[in-house]
């Protein structure tokens, strides 16, 4: 169908919208693509839905080629299901809970595991039917606490959702291939520029996992990445190179220091070195961070101490990953009260197994260091003492800020960090979800054979503003053609005969295959029509304008930029072969 902007319901904007922060959304909000509706909920105009669905089929066609059979479930989900493997109440306020008429509880689906898993179970039962591959493209709900960057972070959003049912492990790491290769082929046709990283599992479970992080400066996602060796991986998973152990045997005797008024770490390593005689930097110092843990679904409260050198703070994305489903908050006032022991600002390890409280360290935290920490008095830290002989950690948690320059765990260069936005994420998951819906197969000899399963995740619509951030510039959006509303962009100026000329080679250029958008506007200026086209990002446009009455006319290259006047009577021919170059 040929799309004419003269009919079509479309209208630019020349300022940004109000609550836009990233380019995506200004971008997508000025062009006509989307509209909000409320916060983190948008519609789609007609341009932008053509974009969704062009998304949306490059996705489909790559999850049929590996073999993925498309299913659809409904988003309305009673809560049993949610209740058989406790994401009911691990998903605290991120669900949106309802009641139906006659107060029964109901949820709009955040993902479909349980959904997945209970068709599989209800349909197959021998080790025959297996392995397989289902996948739906449904719309997704999450209340989101701070729904931001519009559609990049929304509360409905469009997903597509697969999952492998695999009789052993080795099977399912060969679905987990098949994903991450297929993942590979549609983000290249997509035109993102993207790195797998290395990811935590979270709420969802399971073991391996992999991120695709389309890197960009605005976003949400800090990763690392290694120049030397290809290392990539999510902050969250980045996993600390541990020095080795030292002997502990020989090192000087436990101090206490009088250390008063050394309310920061930067203070009480100035005055031991000035008043003490020692000389430490922030890094021989350790932090000992006081975290309340909370588990879903059990009124239960555990008191955990992070240590972490006192050059680092924490994060606390890094210590939810290390904790979940556990949920950390920080320790306040009125939970000090409640902890005499706890000697808020001048905590030391050495009492906390006295306390019965649990100690996790940072992996640099190893037999044999020695630190300067608190002496579990007020007004007082201690020196030279020493992991494993004053203290025993219970373990060591992944919970310290991960910073430029730290070692690659593999190759032991400097690591980079770099900003990304979660396009797809990849789960061995296991049988988290067999186990609790008792998925089995009869094997050949009778006897069941638990069923292990992969989850793996595209934003669909996500990827539609993503693939806007990265594909900008100072004049508009520059769309791929892969996923652009359009392959070609005809603008006739609206003097003399040009629109006329205009609509006439569009129609031929849509009889031919190609996908044509036609300003046919009467009374709108040259100028506007310019900018509009710029702003509309089609990736290549068409100018029937002033030449014409030389009988030439401009054909633009969007991303390049490049300008090049042709014969109107070769117009045809060179825009036919410029979209499928």
């Amino acid at each position: 169908m040929l799309l004419r902007m003269s009919s079509l319901l479309l209208r630019t904007l020349r300022d940004d919208p109000a609550d836009a922060e990233v380019p995506s959304h200004k971008l997508l909000v000025r062009a006509g693509y989307v509209r909000r509706v409320a916060p983190g909920i948008y519609s789609w105009l007609p341009l932008g839905k053509i974009v969704l669905e062009n998304v949306t089929r490059v996705v489909r066609e790559e999850m049929n080629r590996m073999g993925g059979q498309e299913v659809l479930f409904p988003a309305l989900l009673p809560r049993e299901y949610y209740e058989s493997t406790g994401r009911w109440t691990e998903y605290g306020d991120t669900l949106f809970r309802l009641k139906d008429r006659k107060g029964g509880d109901y949820l709009l689906g955040p993902t479909h595991e349980e959904l997945f898993t209970d068709m599989v179970k209800g349909e197959y039962s021998s080790y025959k039917d297996y392995p397989v591959t289902l996948y739906q493209i449904q719309t997704k709900y999450r209340d989101e606490a701070r729904p931001r960057a519009g559609i990049l972070r929304g509360r409905e959003f469009l997903m597509k959702d697969s999952y492998s049912f695999d009789l052993d492990d080795d099977g399912l790491k060969r679905s987990y291939e098949q994903h991450r290769e297929t993942y590979i082929r549609t983000f290249d046709r997509l035109g993102l520029d993207y790195k797998i990283c290395f990811a935590t599992s979270g709420a969802m479970g399971g073991s391996a996992s992999e991120e695709f992080l389309a890197p960009t400066p605005t976003g949400e996602d800090t990763f690392v990445n290694c120049h030397h060796c290809g290392y990539a991986a999510n902050a969250e998973a980045v996993v600390t190179t541990a020095p080795a152990a030292r002997p502990v045997e020989g090192q000087p005797a436990l101090q206490v220091l009088d250390t008063p008024d050394t309310p920061t770490i930067e203070t009480l390593v100035s005055l031991v070195n000035a008043e003490h005689g020692l000389n430490i930097t922030a890094a021989d110092t350790l932090k000992n961070v006081v975290v309340k843990v909370t588990t879903p679904g059990s009124d239960k409260v555990e008191t955990l101490i992070i240590g972490v050198p006192g050059d680092r703070e924490v994060d606390f994305k890094r210590l939810e990953a290390s904790l979940a489903p556990g949920e950390p908050a920080i320790f306040e006032a009125e939970d000090f009260a409640k902890h005499p022991g706890l000697v808020r600002g001048y905590i030391g390890p050495q009492v906390l197994k006295d306390l019965g409280i649990r100690y996790l360290v940072d992996p640099r935290v190893v037999t044999g260091t020695s630190w300067v920490t608190g002496a579990n008095e007020p007004g007082k830290h201690a020196a030279n003492v020493v992991a494993g002989r004053d203290f025993v950690p219970d373990g060591t948690i992944e919970a310290a800020e991960v910073r430029e320059g730290d070692a690659c765990p593999r190759c032991g260069n400097g690591l980079s960090i770099d900003r990304g936005i979660e396009i797809g994420h990849i789960f061995q998951l296991g049988r988290k979800y067999a186990d609790a819906a008792g998925l089995d197969a009869l094997g050949p000899d009778g006897k069941p054979i638990r069923i292990t399963m992969g989850s793996y995740g595209i934003g669909v619509s996500r990827a539609v503003a993503v693939i806007a951030e990265q594909k900008f510039d100072e004049l508009g959006l520059v769309w791929p053609r892969e996923v652009a509303p359009a392959d070609v962009h005809i603008v006739g100026t609206g003097k003399d005969n040009q629109v006329e000329v205009a609509v006439q080679l569009a129609e031929e250029l849509e009889s031919r295959g190609l996908r044509v958008l036609v300003d046919d506007r009467p009374s709108v200026s040259p100028g506007v029509k310019f900018k509009d086209a710029e702003l509309l990002g089609l990736p290549t446009i068409l100018v029937i304008g002033r030449g014409l009455a030389q009988g030439v006319v401009e054909l633009r290259d969007r991303a390049t930029g490049t300008k090049e006047e042709i014969p109107l009577a070769e117009a045809a021919e060179r825009v036919l072969a410029a979209c499928r170059s």
